[in-house]
């Protein structure tokens, strides 16, 4: 769990009203395997600083402190296929959650999940918003060696929008060898000997902070963004490939302004699930985005049936903090629709209207989710944008041979005009 630290401006405006910041207590979970020998411990403190709008349309700032009484339900120990995962419940309907993921001889936190509960009358008075709401957060933990622990006793924090989770006295190992604790630490960015001492906001210094004057940066012609590398993905049922997908796929997110993230293949991974009438592509870029194609055959009574694209989900990280951009989802499409057994192809740019701030640019497609043999693409269906290009050629020649029949037809009334003339009595 290694996170960044908050502006101390976002910080105070949470804190405020709050005393006794450190006052909370410690959790502690040790999770065993079925042979009773503990694969995963954790010990840290945390506290949650938490902004709503009320029934008036104003904002109150509250401090959600971990209670004497946590439970730690659903944590399990991880392998090298399945992640490891500490979940937390405490009060009256809130809950955190990290995983953990191995690579090799390291591991690391991959996300954050806190949700709290507004029906929580005693925290949430006057709640203009009822219910669970879910923040996640990518961890931004450095790789630690299996058999150390990671220790971070300096307070550092995740911030997004509405909250402020902060962590300190942290003591984790994920993927425990041999039931032992390891010995061995691996310290955190805040706790080196070059980084700042931890300091609390305080009035004064944020004060001075927002009356100074600061000179505006210059403003940098932005570069535009080339169209993205295509990627390869595909995914398996047993040992035989069940779906194949060729992509390049570029993100316009324009939630504030535009802005175009293009997908880099290198660092995506694809999984996802295979089925007789559903078929799910799955495709993680590990750093800030998640994608999920769906597609579903209709026509099934007939000989022949045809699939299509049905559904799309997006869920967009700030790569900066990890904060959720944007979860989107449209479940209505009817696109890439072609035969079954056939695959489907669109070398130009299409577009994806996920929502009114959420779209998918795709380049050079080429997908079959359904009946795959020998692990290749069947015969392609062609969109129409890339049937243009093949009636561009005969309709310009058609054309160019119409205007010249018309040529020799005019010459040719010219030319028998002509003729009668010359023979005509004087």
């Amino acid at each position: 769990m290694e996170p960044r630290s908050p502006s101390p401006a976002c910080l105070l405006l949470l804190l405020l009203g709050a005393s006794g910041f450190f006052q909370s207590y410690a959790v502690e979970v040790e999770v065993k395997d079925a042979s009773n020998t503990t694969c995963l411990y954790a010990k840290w403190m945390m506290k949650f600083l938490i902004r709503y709008e009320t029934n008036s349309s104003d904002y109150k700032n509250i401090t959600l402190d971990l209670p004497s009484n946590v439970t730690h339900d659903g944590s399990v120990c991880g392998n090298d296929t399945q992640a490891a995962l500490v979940a937390l419940q405490f009060g009256e309907g809130h809950s955190w959650s990290n995983n953990f993921t191995k690579n090799n001889e390291t591991y690391q936190g991959d996300f954050v999940t806190f949700t709290y509960n507004t029906n929580d009358t005693a925290l949430f008075p006057d709640a203009k918003r009822k219910g669970p709401i879910t923040v996640v957060v990518k961890d931004n933990m450095l790789p630690v060696h299996l058999n150390n622990v990671y220790v971070c006793h300096n307070a550092d924090s995740f911030e997004t929008e509405n909250v402020v989770q902060i962590f300190w006295n942290v003591t984790l190992q994920a993927f425990v060898q041999n039931g032992t604790i390891s010995k061995k630490e691996s310290r955190c960015r805040a706790d080196t000997p070059t980084s700042a001492p931890t300091v609390l906001p305080t009035i004064a210094n944020v004060t001075t902070a927002s009356t100074s004057t600061l000179s505006p940066a210059p403003t940098a012609t932005p570069k535009p963004v080339e169209n993205p590398d295509t990627g390869n993905y595909s995914l398996k049922s047993g040992n035989k490939t069940c779906l194949l997908a060729t992509v390049g796929l570029q993100l316009n997110v324009s939630k504030d302004k535009p802005v175009l993230i293009n997908i880099n293949p290198k660092t995506t991974s694809a999984d996802g699930t295979c089925g007789n009438t559903t078929a799910t592509l799955r495709l993680n870029d590990g750093n800030s985005t998640l994608i999920a194609f769906t597609f579903v055959v209709k026509n099934t009574s007939v000989s022949v049936p045809k699939f299509y694209l049905k559904e799309v989900n997006v869920t967009l990280l700030n790569h900066l903090n990890g904060s959720v951009i944007s979860n989107a989802d449209n479940n209505n499409f009817s696109k890439w629709d072609t035969f079954l057994g056939s695959s489907y192809m669109c070398r130009k740019e299409q577009t994806l209207e996920i929502n009114e701030n959420l779209q998918i640019h795709t380049f050079n497609l080429w997908i079959q989710p359904f009946l795959v043999k020998e692990n290749k693409f069947s015969t392609a269906e062609e969109c129409f944008a890339d049937s243009d290009l093949n009636f561009l050629i005969p309709i310009t020649v058609g054309m160019a041979l119409g205007f010249l029949i018309i040529l020799v037809f005019i010459s040719y009334i010219i030319g028998r005009r002509k003729s009668r003339t010359g023979y005509q009595s004087v």
